[in-house]
Formats: C-alpha cells, structure tokens, sequence
C-alpha cells in the first residue's frame, strides 16, 4: 500500500451475451448485450490534494499515466465540476488490461464515483454516466451500477436481476484490439435484435444468444480458442466483450472451484461470484 485510506473496489464485468445487430452511420457497432457484475476486480485509492494536481503514485506496467482511464477520468470530472481540488491516485491492477472484463472502465466508473463523493462534486448519477461515456462506452454501467440489459452502443440500460451463479473466468496473456475486431469483414453485423421482456422471459444460459466477436476473434487470437475448447469440457463456455478473457458459470463456488483447480499449469484464471449491485452504488444519486 502506498496511501493510507479505504479501498474502492472496482468490480470486472461480464458480457453474458454480445450481438451485434446494426451499425451507425458514423461507424459504431449497435449491440445487444447483457452486462453481470462480478465481486473481483482492481482496487483504487485516493489521497484529497489543495493544489489541483492529479498524480498517479505508482508505476503499472502497460498503463501509462497519459492514457491511464482513472487520470482521464478525474481530469473530466474536475473540468465538469469546476473543482479546484486535486488527488493522489494508487490503481492496484487485478484485472487484464485489454481482456473484455472492463477493467480500465471500471477504475474510471470508480474514480468519478469516489471522488464525486470525496470532493463532494454532487455530480448526478445521470451526469456521471454522461461524463463516463466521453471516456469508453463499457464505463456508464459500472456508475450504473447494476446488471443490465444493454443497447445501443452499451449505454442504453435497463436493469435486469439474475440468478445466483458463480463464475470461472479464464484470462490468456493476450490484449485484442477491439478496432481490428469490429473492422474484420468477417463479423456479423444482422444478428436479429431481441427484447428486454423475450430476454426477461428465458435467463438460462443456453437461452441467451452468443457472442458475436468470438469466432473473429479466435480466427485472429487461437489462443483464445485454445482456452475456450479446455473451458467447454464443463459447459457452455463464451467469450466475454471483444476478448480475450472467457468464462463459463456454474450453480455453485464449490463447482467453480472444482474446475478451477483442473486448469493446466499454463492457463490463468480465477473464480468470481455474479454481484446484482455495484459495492460504490450508494456513492452516488439518481
């Protein structure tokens, strides 16, 4: 620990299902997507500075402080808000960057989440989510803040409960890059839109679509591949959001750990439960 102070988690996601039904006419992908938040993640804390300078403490390997989410994220907020203050940042990373848990969205949904609150912004959970889109589209549901039936490019939400699973989430050493992915000619595109109640209506994996990046993905990542066919063993194993991480859900932590346990010495990866509601979720009003 470099600051002294509480720890704000900053919770990975999954994409239950991801499908791509249209495209804008400026580019962006329109999806379909359900978005299960998991209790494991990375771990941000925060030191109040007078002076109005925000400062990284500590050194992460691939994270440069210049495009480091949770910096850009606390710039934005303190434009938004006309806050005179500053902070000191320590970003403990557990997640992969560039893995398809959101872990770079994540500590930037927390950093304006916490210091919404410890520079007493006042900022709406509304106008949270708006700043939070300027910085990626996975960031408004982690302010969101609960399990969601997502549109549009990710940020139309509409909250969703869903039954209790845990979750062995596989991460090979790989960062995908996403913009490769959405431009392959490959990728479907036409996948027939779903509604919220024919979703609501059926929650059982098998009965929830697929992800339609997977098969690019693996065509131009087969490690992924590799991770998925070992994963399959024990059920219906997807990939998550554009890669690389993938998972598979299980009725109970004991089953989890179980598969967990068998994972070849040259596999990583880790067992994780579904949370409903995101642990920052009162630090902010609607």
């Amino acid at each position: 620990m470099i600051l002294d102070g509480p720890d704000y988690p900053a919770p990975a996601k999954l994409n239950l299902f991801l499908h791509v039904v249209g495209q804008r006419p400026d580019g962006y992908h329109l999806l379909q997507t359900v978005f299960r938040l998991l209790d494991f993640g990375d771990v941000l804390r925060f030191r109040v500075r007078p002076d109005g300078v925000i400062n990284r403490v500590n050194p992460l390997h691939n994270v440069p402080v210049e495009v480091d989410l949770t910096v850009r994220a606390a710039y934005s907020l303190q434009r938004a808000a006309n806050i005179s203050m500053g902070v000191d940042i320590e970003l403990v990373k557990h997640l992969p960057v560039g893995g398809g848990v959101g872990g770079g969205s994540s500590d930037a949904a927390t950093t304006l989440l916490a210091l919404n609150h410890l520079w007493k912004a006042g900022l709406s959970r509304s106008r949270l989510m708006e700043i939070g889109l300027t910085l990626g589209a996975d960031v408004p549901v982690f302010i969101y803040g609960r399990s969601s039936f997502a549109e549009g490019i990710g940020e139309r939400l509409q909250p969703i409960d869903l039954p209790v699973a845990w979750y062995v989430v596989l991460t090979p050493s790989i960062s995908v890059s996403t913009k490769e992915i959405f431009t392959d000619f490959e990728l479907t595109r036409n996948t027939k839109p779903i509604t919220f109640t024919g979703f609501s209506a059926g929650r059982e994996m098998s009965n929830i679509g697929h992800n339609d990046l997977q098969l690019v993905v693996v065509k131009h990542y087969p490690e992924i591949g590799r991770y998925l066919a070992w994963l399959r063993q024990f059920g219906d194993a997807r990939m998550t959001g554009s890669g690389a991480s993938v998972f598979c859900a299980f009725d109970s932590k004991s089953l989890a750990n179980e598969v967990l346990n068998k994972l070849p010495p040259d596999m990583k990866g880790f067992v994780a439960a579904g949370y409903d509601r995101h642990p920052l979720f009162g630090l902010a009003e609607d």
